[in-house]
């Protein structure tokens, strides 16, 4: 078990350690690694080991830049396919660095911290969803800055949009410690806080499962990135509730940078 951005967690795979980078350390802004794989056509390419999260789960993909001996690029895009992470750059296909030769990477860090403090939210809101109501979420999606999800209450107004917001600035004033562990399937297969959170519609051949953990509040099978502490979220308000139907009601959020803005 581990905080984001510190020694890697007990537990994890050594080749996901190895490899993405993002699962270990979500603080890691800039690494270097070897080109694997080229695709002209399709102007992208593989790394062997990338700081740069492909986006899935809601989360959206990193943005950045690769940097080698004789050129430099902007990563527009980064994507899994057929089990590789491919990175989109915007330059000639001509211009790509070739397999085999090494890069340093960056990401746009501003917008990567943006949303991490984006998902811890979104988390923060199911753990008070859970403990007030005891509904779980049921879908969501969001962009750095902003996000939404969905539960199955009977009704939404803006008055109990006001309620949560309350509540989740609340649990960010606790500075809840988040932890991020690997645990096996068959030890979350008996744990009710990840059974709620539906992990056991993760495909089996994925053991261990990562766990992101906001202590006291919420644990989610999750391979997102998060901040240190609930602290670190900022000031959140709730900018729309809303009904997609029986038993579906919605919450928007935002994220700001304190009380004042």
């Amino acid at each position: 078990m581990a905080v984001p951005g510190r020694p890697i967690p007990e537990g994890a795979p050594a080749d996901l350690a190895g490899t993405e980078l993002f699962s270990v350390d979500a603080y890691l802004r800039r690494f270097d690694a070897a080109v694997e794989q080229v695709d002209r056509d399709n102007g992208r390419v593989v790394l062997r080991r990338t700081a740069f999260y492909p986006g899935g789960g809601g989360q959206p993909h990193d943005l950045g830049e690769l940097r080698w001996d004789g050129g430099r690029a902007a990563v527009t895009q980064v994507k899994r396919d057929q089990g590789r992470i491919w990175h989109w750059l915007d330059v000639d296909p001509d211009g790509l660095p070739a397999a085999g030769s090494e890069v340093d990477g960056e990401l746009d860090w501003d917008r990567r911290h943006l949303t991490m403090r984006t998902h811890t939210a979104l988390h923060i809101l199911c753990g008070v969803m859970w403990a007030d109501h005891r509904v779980a979420v049921t879908g969501g999606n969001m962009e750095p800055g902003r996000g939404r999800l969905d539960f199955p209450l009977p009704s939404m107004s803006a008055e109990f949009g006001r309620q949560v917001e309350t509540r989740i600035n609340e649990e960010i004033a606790k500075a809840h410690e988040i932890l991020v562990e690997f645990v096996g399937r068959e030890v979350a297969d008996t744990d009710h806080a990840l059974i709620r959170t539906a992990a056991n519609l993760i495909p089996r051949e994925i053991d261990p499962l990562r766990v992101i953990d906001i202590v006291g509040l919420d644990k989610q099978a999750d391979g997102g990135t998060h901040v240190l502490s609930t602290a670190e979220v900022g000031r959140v308000v709730v900018i729309g509730t809303e009904s997609k139907g029986k038993g579906n009601k919605r919450v928007r959020l935002e994220v700001l940078e304190s009380a004042a803005d």
